[in-house]
């Protein structure tokens, strides 16, 4: 009986000890997938310069003088600005001065008006949808409005300092650097006195332009 109780005994040990052998192997669940990679979130935090090209076309304010013309024309230059991004929410600043060809035509003997640069300093407010981003503009504008008479040999060119800018756009970043974008803006520069203080000649005009950025 003894002999049969010392068997047991061993035995039992015997199963214990391979219960807890077992109990160290790993276990196995099948093949483990690999991490999905996730490409960083863009941020249109930075600064930026680039270059725009467009057509304006718009209206001569010029008192006393009718059948003056509509302005129209190209209008190309640069930009420079800086944006940053808190959320979904993007707050800029930008200027940009813009050579143009925005004239009234040759009228004889009437009154002609041509612009032939421009430029706005202003704010940005967007919304981006990662790469995408709307926007509205908004700020001060300046430029040179050139007059002349040809009837009676008179000319005049004034700088208009106390003009305003609205409009929108939307870029898109093509690469992290890269960003392309379309704009439209309004861009009033107000009247100036010629002739003396009975005649005041003005312009507003709208822009629409193609945009490409380099963002560092």
């Amino acid at each position: 009986m003894k002999k049969y109780l010392l068997a047991s005994v061993a035995a039992l040990g015997l199963v214990a000890a391979g219960a807890a052998s077992a109990a160290d192997l790993p276990s196995r669940k099948g093949p483990v997938a690999a991490p999905v990679y996730m490409p960083p979130a863009f941020s249109w935090t930075g600064f930026y310069v680039g270059a725009n090209a467009g057509y304006g076309w718009g209206n001569v304010n010029a008192n006393g003088w009718a059948n003056v013309g509509d302005l129209d024309g190209f209008v190309g230059g640069g930009q420079i600005g800086y944006n940053y991004q808190m959320g979904q929410f993007v707050l800029g600043l930008e200027a940009d001065l813009q050579g143009a060809d925005l004239s009234s035509g040759n009228n004889l003997g009437l009154l002609n008006v041509k612009t032939d640069y421009f430029g706005t300093v202003r704010a940005r407010v967007g919304v981006a949808f990662d790469r995408f981003m709307p926007y509205i503009t908004g700020g001060w504008a300046y430029g040179n409005v050139k007059s002349s008479i040809p009837a009676i040999g008179f000319s005049s060119d004034r700088s208009h300092t106390g003009g305003f800018a609205v409009g929108g756009g939307l870029e898109y970043a093509v690469t992290n650097n890269i960003i392309a974008g379309v704009e439209y803006l309004y861009v009033d520069l107000g009247e100036k006195n010629i002739l003396g203080a009975n005649t005041k000649v003005g312009t507003d005009f709208s822009v629409v332009r193609a945009r490409l950025s380099y963002k560092f």
